[in-house]
């Protein structure tokens, strides 16, 4: 999929830049779409703000966490996939439980497992896709608050919500 990311940040379009980001995130294959969060990630300090973990009840996610870790590489990954896909697994409901905060803690938590070696990591010498990058500049240019807000739409879609339905 191929798109532009033409996204004007003035004052009367920031609501509109948070959701036309969600949206161009959204849009992005599911490998994209973990390919960016890991960047997001990783460049947290940097250049993307970072989400408050200690503000989430992480405690609540810990269980899936010490699971992810229990599981050969593989398994990992399509544990993630399935994730970012929604497709429904026990594991997906478990997360799709979580509040908005504990989502985004869960991913910064499993970016932390990644650099230690517990979880899948990304390839050596991995580069973003064209679209993936573009979406990663647009989310650059937003203030703290949009970026948060632009990751907590992406990790609230992420899962199954047992309770839909």
């Amino acid at each position: 999929m191929t798109f532009t990311t033409d996204v004007r940040f003035n004052g009367s379009q920031i609501g509109t830049a948070v959701q036309e980001v969600t949206t161009l995130f959204n849009c992005l294959s599911v490998d994209d779409q973990l390919g960016l969060l890991w960047v997001i990630y990783t460049e947290t300090g940097r250049s993307i703000t970072a989400a408050a973990p200690g503000t989430a009840r992480l405690q609540l996610a810990e269980g899936l966490l010490n699971e992810i870790k229990g599981m050969n590489f593989d398994t990992q990954l399509q544990m993630m996939r399935d994730l970012v896909a929604n497709v429904n697994t026990p594991f997906t409901r478990a997360y799709g439980v979580f509040s908005p905060n504990t989502k985004l803690a869960f991913w910064y938590q499993l970016a932390e497992l990644m650099k230690q070696g517990f979880v899948v990591p990304v390839p050596p010498g991995y580069t973003l896709s064209r679209d993936a990058d573009r979406v990663f500049s647009a989310i650059q240019s937003l203030d703290f608050g949009q970026q948060i807000t632009v990751l907590r739409n992406a990790v609230i879609a992420m899962g199954v919500d047992p309770f839909q339905d």
